[in-house]
């Protein structure tokens, strides 16, 4: 077994090789002075199980572009079988046609990824499962759901209450205050167009209590600011954000220092810069590196990965 990680995930890739007792897999990433990419493995993976970890987080196109040609690299130099390994997988919101004239840029890049040569792909908290039947592989599809739950139960909050910033998430923040214990709401959101939202009115309680706001991602920011401040105008108390992926883009930062959340919490699926962290001094990381790695031990070894989620 081989564990290959692109520029975008070299540190979670490395993580995930400590976790699985192995050293991770040797490969130079270069680019071109017109901004191509080549990749050069510098491992034997001739018969190998090969994992390429890469997140197609912005810039999207180039990460997305690293990861494919990784993977004709391996399928190049012989390679067993290959695993796609999509912390987060970039193109998700484009899953289906909204208006006439326009792609399903989700398909597309499932239909890339499956020509590249990949034989199986491993994805986290895709932002709508149906991803899943885009691609004519095994797609194994893992959430981080259990690892910021098991997070927030140890900060111990009383009064909590677990908020879908709108009906659309309901399914997962119903899963997520299961986990934690909290009583449930939801926010009946009314979108003005593709850049702007409106939270109209909250259904349930909460008045004086701590609220958890639970999504897939935190891109602008938005969407999670207008529900705090919505929920602040209901009487909500104090403010938890939590997404699997810190996509973090534009104004985001900044939204969230002004919007007063009282804490953060992330996964590592896409790298937080240093930077970034210092700007929000409540921003908890978490590493998906044991679940992804257990996850990879199982694909190897012909075991379930279902299995790894059934509660107890």
């Amino acid at each position: 077994m081989q564990v290959f990680g692109g520029t975008a995930s070299d540190r979670l890739a490395a993580a995930i090789a400590e976790h699985l007792g192995i050293r991770p897999g040797r490969a130079k990433v270069d680019r071109f002075p017109d901004g191509e990419t080549i990749i050069k493995l510098e491992e034997d993976v001739r018969g190998r199980d090969c994992f390429v970890v890469q997140a197609t987080c912005p810039p999207v196109n180039e990460h997305l572009m690293e990861l494919l040609i990784f993977i004709d690299s391996l399928r190049r130099a012989s390679a067993r079988r290959i695993t796609a390994v999509v912390p987060y997988f970039g193109y998700a919101r484009q899953d289906r046609k909204t208006e006439g004239r326009t792609p399903i840029t989700a398909r597309l890049v499932a239909n890339l990824i499956t020509e590249a040569g990949a034989h199986r792909v491993l994805a986290m908290d895709l932002h709508a499962d149906q991803i899943q039947g885009f691609f004519d592989l095994p797609v194994d599809h893992l959430t981080a759901l259990p690892v910021i739950a098991d997070h927030v139960r140890k900060m111990d909050l009383s009064d909590c209450v677990v908020v879908s910033p709108d009906v659309g998430n309901l399914k997962r923040a119903t899963a997520f205050a299961r986990r934690v214990g909290g009583e449930l709401a939801v926010i009946d959101k009314r979108r003005i167009d593709g850049n702007h939202t409106s939270a109209a009115r909250v259904i349930g309680d909460v008045g004086d209590k701590t609220v958890m706001l639970f999504d897939d991602m935190i891109t602008t920011a938005g969407t999670a600011t207008e529900a705090v401040r919505i929920l602040r105008d209901h009487g909500a108390r104090r403010f938890l954000l939590a997404a699997t992926h810190p996509v973090l883009a534009g104004p985001a930062v900044e939204r969230i220092r002004q919007a007063e959340i009282d804490w953060v919490i992330v996964t590592d699926t896409i790298p937080v810069p240093e930077e970034t962290r210092q700007k929000m001094a409540q921003v908890t990381v978490l590493s998906v590196a044991p679940l992804l790695a257990e996850a990879i031990r199982r694909i190897h070894l012909d075991k379930s990965v279902s299995a790894m989620f059934v509660e107890k």
